[in-house]
């Protein structure tokens, strides 16, 4: 391998057929007369455009139809001028530069083109080499040169990760890895689990409990997860009125003075909040408008006057103390305005947990979030429920759904394929990669592999094959044709 061209921060690289090098592969750039070496990944793999190339191929072409037999070649040239034809062009981006073995971030270096050596890079000495953190680590699957990729909890603690692909790619297996990954660090874990696809932690695949049995906690609202409106913070409650069910700000006025004087006599019932509401001297309007919304709330099914079947969060979370455990919110079978009750009750009771400091923090994994959070969230979980501790991870396969501030202050991007371009410029508006990196490796990533992006591999882009798990499969598309 030869230097041929440098341009900002893209190196072209002369290669040849006995050079097994592909799109993702690392290369370092080897100045003998200097102690710097140009860390360089490719993106992109082309032939070399060599002068008069065409015009020599059709000549070869013409001569194949008119000549019959072995072919003459009493100069043996053929072999050179075959090696020259098959002479391939790396275009790669350069990661940075490293001076005295220490990494720094530069690119304005340029090494010699004759005196320079071009060598492959596995992937883990690369890693080990700019310090990735060793610590808690938690086994992703495997590179191109088939080792083991390890990214750590340390890498989702306190940070913003995205998962994105299109259908059927694996997002949400790699997304059930990173949780049970994080659980085998006694971390708490909240799953809002729109299709039920992970209310199959704690099984094995071949049925029975698995080693998380003990550690995972299905809620499915309106069964096994209900609520108590006397235990209800009020502040919980008006975002789920104002948010879930648009009610307006003079209503939701009166409302707080309701709910104020019924906190006065002690514990109250759905049945004590109707009838307040019925005996308000409110305007008729307001009162329509508040009997409304408490109808909504009692044919949720998700409050109950009975304390036995009431769930306290703060009571789940105080398991999860010690061995860390999984609380899936099962919406599947949830209408969207019960959905939004539900999510604005778990949301809001998370912040205030948080803030009482009852629990140290949480880790939220968002299943296709744009079609149940309300867009100020967005905001609010990336800036001030994060000071809280709640550290978010955003799974999708429409990631112009998510907003571009989102995608600039992600920490990582597990980005797995896609082809169509919109989706992928959408994707390389990302802070921590170039948009040349992302259009080239994650149109021909195979199944199952995925385009790590960012602070878990200390921004030096990885490709890696998602290994599989011993856990129950669910939210497989059910089929009519079934093989035999």
């Amino acid at each position: 391998m030869r230097l041929y061209k440098k341009e900002g921060n893209s190196l072209e690289i002369l290669s040849f057929p006995n050079d097994e090098v592909e799109k993702g592969d690392y290369l370092l750039v080897e100045d003998s007369n200097t102690n710097r070496k140009l860390i360089t990944q490719v993106i992109d793999v082309q032939f070399a455009s060599v002068p008069g190339l065409l015009e020599e191929l059709l000549r070869d072409s013409t001569a194949e139809e008119q000549i019959y037999g072995n072919n003459f070649d009493p100069l043996g040239v053929s072999s050179h001028i075959n090696h020259i034809q098959d002479a391939r062009m790396l275009i790669c981006k350069i990661r940075g530069t490293m001076l005295n073995d220490r990494l720094r971030a530069s690119s304005s270096w340029l090494p010699s083109r004759s005196k320079s050596g071009i060598t492959k890079i596995p992937i883990n000495s690369l890693l080990a080499h700019v310090g990735v953190n060793k610590s808690l680590p938690i086994k992703i699957g495997e590179t191109k040169d088939d080792s083991p990729l390890n990214i750590t909890a340390h890498d989702l603690d306190g940070r913003l990760n995205i998962i994105t692909g299109k259908k059927g790619t694996g997002k949400s297996h790699l997304s059930k890895l990173l949780v049970l990954g994080l659980v085998d660090y006694s971390a708490t874990v909240v799953v809002l689990d729109l299709n039920g696809e992970y209310t199959g932690l704690g099984y094995s695949a071949k049925g029975g409990g698995n080693e998380y049995s003990d550690r995972v906690c299905v809620l499915s609202p309106g069964a096994n997860f209900r609520v108590s409106l006397s235990k209800m913070d009020l502040g919980v409650m008006l975002k789920i009125l104002v948010h879930a069910l648009a009610l307006p700000g003079t209503s939701t006025r009166e409302f707080k003075h309701i709910w104020k004087s019924l906190c006065q006599q002690g514990k109250f019932t759905l049945q004590d909040l109707g009838d307040a509401i019925r005996k308000s001297s409110c305007n008729m309007h307001v009162r329509d408008a508040l009997f409304s919304r408490y109808y909504s709330l009692v044919n949720s099914g998700f409050f109950t006057d009975n304390e036995e079947l009431a769930t306290g969060f703060e009571k789940l979370f105080e398991k999860t103390k010690k061995d860390g455990g999984v609380l899936v919110i099962n919406l599947k079978d949830v209408s969207s305005v019960d959905r939004q009750i539900v999510l604005e009750y778990t949301l809001g009771s998370l912040v205030k947990l948080l803030g009482q400091w009852k629990i140290k923090s949480v880790f939220l994994f968002a299943e296709e979030a744009h079609l149940y959070l309300r867009e100020t969230y967005w905001e609010d979980i990336v800036t001030r429920m994060r000071h809280f501790g709640l550290f978010t991870n955003f799974v999708t396969n429409q990631p112009d759904t998510i907003k571009e501030n989102i995608y600039r202050q992600a920490d990582s991007i597990f980005l797995f394929n896609f082809t169509n371009e919109r989706d992928l410029e959408t994707v390389s508006k990302a802070a921590r990669v170039d948009a040349e990196t992302v259009k080239s490796i994650a149109q021909e990533l195979p199944p199952h592999h995925c385009l790590l992006i960012g602070n878990a591999v200390k921004d030096f882009p990885v490709m890696v094959k998602v290994r599989a798990l011993d856990i129950k499969t669910m939210g497989q598309t059910r089929l009519f044709f079934t093989k035999n």
